[in-house]
Order: structure tokens, then sequence, then C-alpha cells
């Protein structure tokens, strides 16, 4: 087993990312938004594995930096395609409230690697 796949944030992450799939397939979303939504989504989870591989502390720091960054582009594009009245409200919310968990357990991550 891979040290990332023990991680509790990276299954919240696959999980994410799987019901992100599931909804842009069902919903008619533009093909950028579509693109940008799956990229960023997909960067998380890959970057949560990257960053569990490197060796310093430092080095992993980095990339769950950037894997949150992720987690703060997805919102965005969230919310827009919410004001573009794309997604229900109560779906965003669904979403937002999973992202703000897995923002907060990347925050633990990076604290605890200073």
């Amino acid at each position: 087993m891979f040290d990332f796949e023990k991680l509790e944030v990276y299954g919240k992450t696959k999980k994410f990312n799987k019901s992100i799939t599931n909804f842009v397939s069902q919903n008619e979303v533009d093909k950028v938004v579509y693109d940008q939504l799956r990229r960023a989504s997909f960067s998380i989870m890959l970057n949560i594995a990257e960053g569990s591989g490197r060796f310093t502390n430092r080095d992993k720091r980095h990339f769950y930096v950037i894997a949150r960054g992720s987690v703060f582009e997805v919102v965005a594009i969230l919310d827009f395609l919410k004001d573009q009245e794309s997604i229900e409200e109560a779906t965003f919310q669904q979403y937002y409230q999973y992202l703000e968990e897995i923002s907060k357990m990347l925050f633990s991550l990076i604290k605890g690697l200073e």
C-alpha cells in the first residue's frame, strides 16, 4: 500500500472526484468549465499522492499547498456554475461543505509539516 492510500483526505478526495465526474456527465456544463473543473478536482487528488511520496517535509508541504489551492479553484468554479444556474443550491452546498472539510484536512497536514 502506498502512503497516500492511508490518508483519509485522499479517500475523501477520491470520493469527491467520483461525484464530480457523475455530476458533469449528467448535466449540461460548458466544455471549458467542464474541463477546468475536472482538472482542478483531479489535481487535488494527484497532488496529495505526489506530496506523500516526497522525502522532506518541505517538499510534502509544497504539494499539499498546491492541492489546497486546487480545492479553492473547484469552489470558485462551482460558485460560477451556481451563478449560472447550472447547479442547484442544495448540490452546491453539499459540495461546498465537502470541499471545506477537505481544505481543513489539508491545512492540518500542512501545519503538521512546519
